[in-house]
């Protein structure tokens, strides 16, 4: 007789969920133990890690060059994605400065918050090295300069907000860095040659339009990543289209602030 209790069906097909939950992609050769060990962080909501595959966390921290210690600055960072790695990636002696909008004067009040969860976020114990700075006057202000300021799938957006200056923003970005500090930009690419018309509509943004509007704050251009390029992605569709969302055709540009 088998001296061991017998595993349902139930309980098996449970554990299998849970174990596929649980699972985060594997990172690139030669990827910092910082970093893989910030992917594989139980405290992630299993959705973002259900997102990883698509959104390739480690190679892009990889790919700005994320080390122990450093002071970054996310730019309107959403639900934390990003915001969870990075602080873990950091860690203990390192910052993350999630950089919000604030809330606008004629909001409804019952309009929802939308950094709302970012700084929960903020006020979680897991998460002690976070803190929220709210954008005003549509610049970047820090509170001491810092190493890197990244932007994930929404720089095209700061061609959306009334009135926005994208050169006086840009600077801002630059002036906010210390000497050698990195710019990165994460977005959807749009047709080759179609400018700033569909960060709209669409919510892309050609390649191009961001090196040169970037490049005109000061910037030098190092190096771009294909990591999360999507040949398949005609580029032609609205981001959130069931079609392609999560699978867009997407550039990784890494700016540096000159050291002198």
């Amino acid at each position: 007789m088998n001296r061991y209790p017998l595993i349902s069906a139930a309980s098996l097909l449970a554990a299998m969920a849970l174990s596929t939950a649980c699972t985060h992609a594997p990172s690139a050769p030669g990827t910092p133990d910082s970093i893989t060990a910030a992917v594989a962080d139980s405290n992630r909501p299993a959705a973002d890690a259900q997102r990883d595959a698509n959104r390739k966390p480690a190679e892009t921290l990889l790919f700005a060059g994320v080390h122990p210690g450093e002071q970054i600055g996310e730019l309107v960072p959403g639900g934390g994605y990003f915001t969870r790695i990075f602080s873990k990636a950091v860690g203990p002696t390192g910052h993350v400065y999630a950089l919000v909008p604030p809330r606008p004067a004629n909001a409804p009040a019952n309009a929802p918050d939308r950094s709302a969860a970012i700084r929960a976020l903020a006020a979680d114990a897991n998460y002690p090295n976070i803190s929220v700075i709210e954008l005003t006057m549509g610049k970047v202000a820090m509170p001491a300069p810092v190493d890197m300021i990244f932007t994930g799938q929404n720089y095209h957006d700061l061609h959306n907000f009334p009135g926005l200056d994208i050169a006086g923003f840009n600077k801002s970005v630059f002036d906010a860095l210390k000497p050698g500090g990195l710019f990165i930009v994460l977005d959807h690419s749009a047709p080759a040659g179609s400018g700033v018309s569909d960060t709209n509509t669409l919510h892309r943004i050609d390649v191009a339009s961001v090196k040169t509007e970037v490049m005109a704050a000061g910037f030098e251009f190092v190096a771009s990543s294909d990591i999360l390029a999507n040949p398949a992605d005609p580029r032609t569709a609205n981001v959130f289209d069931p079609s392609i969302r999560g699978k867009t055709d997407q550039f990784i540009l890494k700016f540096r602030k000159p050291k002198k």
